[in-house]
């Protein structure tokens, strides 16, 4: 077994693209239940995938007006990233980053007062061809960063198991607002559908979806909780943590050792779950090969 993380004729040295994601929630009679999007077959990130809605940092994301719409201001929100080495004015950008993908994606909007009529009439000038910034100043809506949590931080490592991009992507859970309705933009994903988070985890074990380790160990720890409350509750008591995954090549394939394993070089623990992963002939699972780990 080599200890060398990397594999130079693969690994993408270029710094990873600022990225944010935000993992929508709502309860429901048998618990509560996560959004997955699936990837269309020929995307080029994770093609077939169930993925959080998300994508890469955009400029129009730090524009002064549209970082004058949120409900807070940027030094609190880069409080509440745990980043001193950011920038408030970046730190706000990921957010609007992490609202407007979502809104692109799926139609759902985080601003204050707005229901399903009204991101529905939000839908129609983006259809329109309005950029996010001036459908926002069109209807005079104000970001609502009150309703969403940063939850946590994963950096590609430099070899990519599933992709040839890198990304450092920011995650942060939300919850549904009232009234609204998450409808996929078919441009962007095949099919949106709710999942209890155990659920999601014991379809892609089976074989019948596909993810990715951040999305599938970002449900391992979301399972932990009863409630939307409870996650919420839990994302803003902490400062998200900061994965980078240290891949090792190995005879059953490469293993991806997380903070609190023997092997990475960050002695804590970020989350709960198993610390490493195999990944072989293109699936994850825990080394021990059960699929327990995930939830023990």
């Amino acid at each position: 077994m080599s200890d060398d993380p990397r594999t130079a004729a693969s690994a993408d040295l270029a710094p990873p693209r600022p990225a944010a994601s935000l993992v929508l929630l709502r309860d429901a009679p048998t618990g509560f239940e996560v959004l997955l999007l699936e990837r269309p077959s020929e995307d080029r990130v994770l093609a077939g995938a169930r993925v959080f809605p998300g994508g890469k940092l955009d400029r129009e994301d730090s524009d002064d007006e549209l970082l004058a719409r949120f409900d807070a201001p940027p030094e609190s929100l880069h409080a509440r990233l745990g980043e001193p080495e950011l920038a408030p004015r970046d730190a706000a950008a990921l957010f609007v980053a992490a609202v407007r993908e979502a809104f692109e994606e799926t139609g759902v909007l985080l601003a204050r007062g707005v229901d399903e009529a009204r991101a529905s009439e939000a839908r129609a000038l983006r259809r329109e061809g309005m950029g996010f910034g001036e459908v926002m100043a069109t209807l005079g809506l104000a970001l609502d960063a009150s309703s969403m949590q940063p939850w946590s931080r994963w950096v590609t490592p430099k070899v990519p198991s599933q992709m040839r991009k890198r990304f450092d992507t920011r995650f942060f859970v939300a919850r549904l607002p009232a009234g609204q309705v998450a409808v996929h933009d078919p441009s962007e994903a095949v099919a949106a559908d709710w999942m209890g988070p155990r659920e999601a985890i014991e379809r892609y074990w089976a074989g019948e979806i596909d993810m990715a380790a951040p999305q599938i160990m970002t449900l391992a720890h979301l399972s932990r909780f009863a409630d939307v409350g409870a996650a919420m509750a839990d994302a803003s008591a902490r400062v998200p943590p900061v994965i980078r995954p240290e891949p090792y090549e190995t005879p059953s394939g490469r293993l991806l050792c997380y903070p609190g394993d023997p092997r990475h070089p960050v002695a804590v623990r970020a989350m709960p779950g198993p610390t490493r992963l195999l990944f072989e002939q293109g699936r994850f699972r825990p080394e021990s090969g059960l699929i327990e780990a995930w939830f023990d």
